[in-house]
């Protein structure tokens, strides 16, 4: 990991409105939210603006595109609860989700399970559950096939497609090269056979998901657009028609002050293109999926840690707060990301034109334990609450929790 030296200040761009000069999740102040949850640090996710994300990507969607919820992004039980009224299904990647999923009231048929490395005992309950399994190897397949025969239910699936382009941009690249995701697409069309040729599986169709967190939206337009040639391609290939075809998602959201927000209407207008010129043509029995995690629920939740000490040392001021790593990695800078760019932080209870630069710190034994280097922010006391935004993905569950034993945060839906 490299530190960058740019100084950030209080981002004011956030959608959590405050009441008095305190920060509210849900129309609740922060100070008050605090002592209704009984303890911090924890995590709030503001329901009402879900809601509006979600609101807002389908008014972008061209009719005849669905959406579906990538669970891994936040798989709190409450909010994949409400989620699951808002979207047209759900995407898994382990069967502790998948139980998790089973729970709500999305049909199991629109329900995926995908990633590498899936154990039969999970291909067991995947088949029996009914839901789709995107395979990610030809050994995959033949476990599979196997289960379906043992359990006589024939499974669904569907070939996930490691394309031979990579996109531009992303954050996480998942395709293009050798990758441990998917099935290269040049050996697709001998799977596809292989499948033809079994009468214990159900072909479904295809998912391309070639990476993530992407801000530039004609990278995102020109991967959609490689992705529905390629399929149209291989649709030749396949034992059946294409009913399933998932163009994966990879939106992004804006971290850091010189990120842009996408813009969703010129995605929307790419995808109207799509679908009138390539998929009702070339692949007209097709449902057709965007699946989105971190761009649907990553701006809807907040990180809340008090300040428990303040110190000096050779110059610099330390705010020490009660969380920290073990419950936000990602902000720390420490999943994925090369360079270290501070995530959106304030103080709850002001907003004020006085600031000082502060590096906030949490309570691990390890230097990598910074939640912002360098941050301008209004001057903070001990007591005070201290907030990270964009933490409604990748915040939690992504986190070593167990390192050192502190206790897990609670998480509230607002």
């Amino acid at each position: 990991m490299t530190s960058t030296s740019t100084s950030t200040r209080e981002i004011t761009d956030v959608p959590f409105a405050r009441e008095n000069g305190m920060l509210t999740v849900g129309g609740v102040p922060l100070d008050l939210l605090a002592e209704r949850v009984g303890a911090t640090p924890f995590f709030a996710y503001d329901r009402d603006l879900l809601t509006q994300r979600v609101r807002a990507v389908r008014g972008a969607l061209p009719a005849g595109i669905e959406l579906s919820y990538a669970v891994k992004a936040n798989p709190m039980p409450a909010l994949l609860h409400h989620m699951s009224t808002l979207v047209d299904g759900l995407d898994v990647a382990s069967c502790g989700e998948l139980r998790k999923a089973l729970d709500t009231t999305v049909p199991a048929r629109r329900i995926s399970f995908a990633g590498p490395g899936k154990t039969t005992p999970e291909l067991r309950q995947a088949v029996a559950a009914g839901v789709t399994l995107e395979l990610e190897s030809q050994g995959e397949l033949r476990r599979i096939r196997a289960v379906s025969r043992d359990l006589g239910v024939p499974a669904r699936v569907a070939v996930r497609v490691n394309p031979d382009f990579a996109v531009r941009g992303s954050g996480m690249r998942l395709g293009g090269g050798p990758q441990q995701f998917g099935v290269d697409a040049e050996q697709v069309p001998a799977l596809l056979a292989e499948i033809g040729s079994a009468g214990d599986v159900e072909f479904l169709g295809f998912h391309i998901f070639a990476g993530s967190q992407n801000l530039e939206v004609e990278s995102i337009c020109a991967a959609q657009r490689a992705t529905v040639d390629l399929v149209a391609a291989l649709a030749d290939a396949a034992p059946g028609p294409v009913r399933y075809l998932n163009l994966g998602g990879g939106f992004g959201i804006p971290y850091a002050d010189r990120d842009k927000p996408l813009d969703l209407g010129a995605i929307g207008e790419n995808l109207a293109d799509l679908m009138q010129d390539t998929i009702t043509r070339r692949l007209p029995e097709a449902r057709v999926v965007i699946e989105l995690g971190r761009y649907l629920v990553g701006e809807a939740g907040v990180y809340v840690t008090r300040v428990v000490d303040r110190k000096q040392s050779r110059g610099r001021t330390y705010l020490v707060v009660d969380g920290g790593l073990h419950h936000q990695l990602a902000a720390t800078g420490n999943l994925g990301r090369a360079i270290r760019r501070n995530y959106p932080i304030a103080v709850a209870s002001s907003a004020g034109p006085e600031t000082e630069t502060v590096n906030v710190v949490g309570r691990l034994c390890t230097p990598l334990d910074v939640l912002a280097d360098k941050a301008d922010l209004p001057p903070a006391e001990i007591g005070d609450l201290i907030v990270l935004f964009q933490a409604g993905a990748y915040g939690l569950t992504a986190s070593p929790t167990a390192f050192l034993g502190h206790p897990d945060p609670p998480e509230v839906l607002v």
